[in-house]
């Protein structure tokens, strides 16, 4: 369903069968959290299933450059931790970070924990987005974020 729905957009897609590829399923685990399917990230947002109304929300602030692209893919980070046995900690789990984006520039790396955003906490995946589609191309902000079981804040700009 959500390879027709992007095909019928001209959407370009890579499809990975995790059931088959065990790298690919490796980490979809590590960069979401979910092990079920459908996972579509775009531009960094995850949607797990087949959101139709979350997709067409995150395709049409890219095409209308609305959404500056962040460069980290997130997922709930207490589904996250609660599976490893380190505590339940909110915020989003960074699964990885694109090489010079602005989630780079602020220093984010793979399995760091975004708790905040402006003084704004972030509790989840959700939050981020909600926290990041408030700012505008060029804006500046605070990120808290957790590393290693200490809290940095840097600045970034989107």
């Amino acid at each position: 369903m959500v390879e027709e729905f992007l095909s019928q957009r001209g959407i370009p897609f890579e499809e990975r069968d995790v059931s088959r590829d065990r790298a690919a399923a490796e980490e979809l685990v590590r960069s979401t959290g979910q092990m079920g399917v459908p996972v579509t990230i775009i531009d960094g947002q995850t949607v797990i299933g087949f959101d139709q109304p979350r997709l067409e929300e995150i395709l049409s602030e890219v095409r209308a450059g609305q959404r500056p692209s962040f460069g980290a893919m997130v997922a709930d980070a207490e589904k996250i931790t609660a599976r490893h046995g380190s505590g339940v900690t909110p915020g989003a789990y960074v699964g990885g970070v694109k090489p010079s984006s602005p989630a780079a520039r602020a220093g984010l790396a793979e399995g760091d924990i975004i708790t905040g955003i402006n003084r704004q906490r972030i509790a989840n995946a959700d939050d981020l987005a909600r926290a990041l589609s408030g700012l505008g191309k060029g804006s500046h902000f605070t990120i808290a974020y957790i590393r290693e079981g200490r809290t940095i804040a840097s600045e970034a700009s989107l």
